[in-house]
């Protein structure tokens, strides 16, 4: 083994307070195992726009207590620069080491000397954004992975205007975490706050509180998929005066190890089939799911004798016409990768429409925001509860949609489809590959840029436009818009959170007369273009 790996893993392996992780890489250094620990120690896990998040174990290109430590003394330097009194609220998933990461968090933030709570028990992410705000609170931290696979964990940050932080701020941050000593001799205090459960039972009651007057007969499945969305919305759902929700059981109680599903996120194929099968069980109305921290929202609904899972776009497009029909005033926002259809709607009732880069992180820092959602089951229905996405309201404004819907003798399909009339049919999906090996990524995007196709599903290629360059006024990133005919378009991106490449696609069509017609037309080119588009990027 080369020496000064060996000098490096032995000097990471007396600062970590972890048995478990200090176990592990010593097994590594006692095996002489200078691949693993190569790939452990080649780098470090980059604190960015979205914080921390990666697979658990030991060195520094995992999630474990030394990286989590360094994360928080990095954080606290950065309050106390910016902040003469500055605090903290943190609060935690239900995933592996999740609490312990919190309450490490804490101390090491009341050791440096900031005002530090600890919520009580794992609670949704949305009750973190909220807590910040209510608390009046500097800074947020949500221990959590969301919706990754149950090996990984992640930390996520926020500031005191209850948003995800952004650049500047991320890169001052990490080169305070960068600044960090050794974790075992940081001063740690346990003189934290651990909080009641007043901040959470005041969450309800805010969130219960955006539901208007209306029907209240609509039946529901819900799963929390295994997190700890279901105690928080079970209560919101029974205070805004709804019938109790028919609970999945398998995937109720919270499990870090996610036993019924390849992966934890209602897009992933096999996630939902539980809650069909209770929906049909029980004659229900409606599908409603959370993703672990419940900071998302699926929908399902029934069509006939089945249930049609609704994409994170249409959703949005049922959200947002509530919005406006309310006469909810202020800026309509979703990240470019969302259907443009929003924009529509928006311009429709006389309201600015804006996009953002992906990540609702940029949605939250939108000024005077009505209204912000993007297609990976994001929404923001109250802003002025949080400026973050929240699973737990968008699923109580789409009760309220359905049980007045049905109250007509309607669906929200059949709202959806009004939709389609007046401003279009957007039809949208993905092509999403998911790789082991990140340079199948790079290349893909390198001929994307070098050569891009001149036609797709027998539409000319209108426009390339490199976002790393910048798009619209956005801040540049790394991805690539190609325009077709019609008002069709394509991204196509690396994922910010997981190893795949995602090419997202909208395919336009008026509706002039049927829309059945409308819609298999424009689902036919969409294929097309995914299988030209697979051809064109040699995936």
């Amino acid at each position: 083994m080369d020496h000064e790996l060996q000098e490096r893993a032995e000097a990471w392996l007396t600062q970590d307070p972890d048995p478990v992780t200090r176990e592990e890489l010593q097994a590594l250094i006692d095996a002489d195992d200078s691949t693993a620990l190569e790939e452990r120690f080649s780098g470090r896990l980059q604190f960015g726009t979205a914080g921390l998040r990666g697979a658990l174990g030991a060195g520094p290109q995992r999630m474990n207590r030394v990286i989590v430590a360094q994360a928080a003394a990095g954080l606290a330097d950065y309050l106390l620069q910016h902040d003469h009194a500055p605090s903290v609220v943190v609060g935690y998933d239900a995933r592996h080491n999740s609490e312990r990461f919190a309450r490490d968090t804490a101390e090491i933030m009341a050791g440096a000397g900031v005002t530090a709570h600890l919520l009580p028990e794992h609670l949704p992410t949305p009750v973190l954004a909220f807590a910040i705000g209510h608390l009046g609170c500097s800074a947020g931290v949500m221990v959590t992975a969301s919706h990754n696979p149950p090996q990984d964990n992640g930390y996520k940050v926020y500031l005191a205007d209850t948003s995800q932080i952004v650049p500047p701020a991320d890169t001052d941050i990490s080169a305070a975490i960068d600044a960090v000593g050794r974790v075992d001799e940081m001063p740690r205090s346990t003189e934290y706050v651990t909080l009641g459960d007043d901040v959470a039972a005041a969450y309800v009651a805010a969130a219960a509180a955006c539901a208007q007057p209306g029907p209240r007969d609509v039946i529901a499945v819900y799963s929390p998929m295994h997190g700890v969305g279901r105690d928080t919305l079970v209560e919101v759902v029974a205070h805004a005066g709804f019938i109790p929700l028919h609970v999945v059981p398998e995937q109720g109680d919270p499990d870090p190890d996610f036993p019924t599903v390849a992966f934890p996120n209602p897009e992933e194929p096999g996630a939902m089939d539980l809650s069909l099968k209770l929906a049909s069980n029980v004659g229900a109305d409606l599908i409603v799911a959370n993703d672990p921290d419940a900071d998302r929202c699926a929908v399902g609904v029934r069509d006939g004798e089945a249930f049609r899972m609704l994409s994170g776009d249409q959703t949005g497009a049922l959200l947002a016409d509530v919005c406006l029909r309310r006469g909810l005033t202020g800026t309509y926002a979703a990240s470019i990768v969302s259907s443009d259809l929003l924009g529509r709607q928006a311009a429709a009732h006389g309201q600015p429409w804006q996009q953002t880069l992906t990540g609702f992180k940029w949605i939250g820092k939108i000024p005077d925001l009505a209204f912000g959602y993007e297609e990976a089951l994001g929404y923001s229905v109250a802003p002025h509860i949080a400026r973050d996405k929240d699973g737990v309201t968008a699923i109580l404004a789409v009760l309220e949609m359905a049980a007045a819907l049905k109250s007509e003798g309607r669906t929200l399909l059949d709202r959806l489809d009004d939709i389609y009339r007046e401003h279009g049919l957007h039809t949208t999906g993905q092509l999403s590959v998911r790789v082991e090996d990140l340079s199948i990524i790079a290349t893909a995007m390198q001929t994307l840029r070098s050569t891009p196709p001149t036609t797709l599903g027998g539409l000319a290629v209108t426009s390339v436009d490199d976002l790393a360059d910048g798009y619209r006024s956005l801040p540049p990133t790394d991805g690539i818009r190609l325009g077709l005919e019609g008002d069709t378009r394509i991204i196509c991106r690396p994922s910010g959170t997981e190893p795949k490449l995602k090419c997202y696609i909208e395919v336009v069509r008026e509706v002039d007369g049927s829309i059945e017609s409308a819609r298999e037309s424009s689902t036919e080119t969409l294929e097309l273009i995914k299988a030209d588009l697979a051809t064109a990027l040699g995936l």
